[in-house]
């Protein structure tokens, strides 16, 4: 069996599924990281719920979304964060040709969640300290993937989080996950969950039912500057007129 040949016919279905509109359009409004009856996706779609259904069918055939069954009703989501980071990915090869128009709200570019990682522009600078503190170091695993340094588990493990469990999960550990609205990349993953966890259960964010949007909230910044060395722009005045 020629094993290239059949990655090819199985990168090209998936290709194929993504880039139908209707179906890209169910993919792009399940980044958020919420499970969506196919009645929801059929009005987000703009197709019947007939067509709706045999879209879906198709997507979990190809392994881009699941389906959860909670009595009469079934539940859409992604497959995983890795469709969630090749879809991010593929939504800034589109705006690099300047075909797609995101039209993002500020707040959102700010911060929000992608999948479930911190994405937006709260997301990159928090990626680019977390390199500029030598927490994160390139792994062998992949061109885009991030392994923790020793002084980054140990930094990890400080914020309560169980690096070693990380480790054995069944997704990629850490990679630099590619932000179409700031053209760089934030932090996806294991570790990229993680510390979404710990901001979220220590109200560092907050996050509104059914939103992507995060805001941080005043702890937030005290906490993100005194533990990353992040600082916002009112801080940063603040620093110049105390000076």
């Amino acid at each position: 069996m020629n094993v290239e040949a059949h990655d090819d016919v199985a990168i090209a279905g998936i290709a194929f599924a993504i880039g139908e509109p209707s179906r890209a359009r169910i993919l792009y409004s399940l980044l958020d990281g919420h499970a969506r009856t196919s009645t929801e996706l059929a009005a987000v779609a703009q197709v019947s719920p007939s067509t709706a259904s045999v879209h879906l069918s198709r997507l979990q055939a190809d392994r881009l979304i699941k389906v959860l069954v909670q009595g009469r009703h079934r539940y859409y989501s992604l497959q995983g964060a890795e469709v969630a980071a090749a879809l991010e990915a593929l939504s800034v090869l589109a705006g690099s040709h300047g075909k797609f128009e995101p039209g993002t709200p500020n707040y959102l570019r700010a911060a929000r969640t992608c999948y479930d990682h911190i994405a937006g522009a709260l997301g990159v600078r928090l990626c680019e300290r977390l390199n500029q503190l030598g927490w994160l170091s390139v792994s062998s695993a992949a061109a885009d993937a991030y392994d923790l340094t020793g002084k980054g588990a140990e930094a990890f493990r400080g914020l309560g989080i169980d690096v070693v469990a990380l480790r054995m999960l069944r997704r990629r550990f850490a990679f630099a996950c590619l932000d179409w609205s700031e053209g760089r990349s934030h932090l996806g993953g294991a570790v990229g969950a993680a510390l979404l966890t710990v901001a979220l259960k220590r109200k560092w964010v907050l996050q509104e039912p059914g939103s992507r949007a995060l805001s941080v909230t005043r702890l937030g910044r005290r906490e993100l500057l005194a533990r990353f060395g992040l600082q916002f722009e009112d801080q940063a005045a603040d620093v110049r007129r105390a000076g």
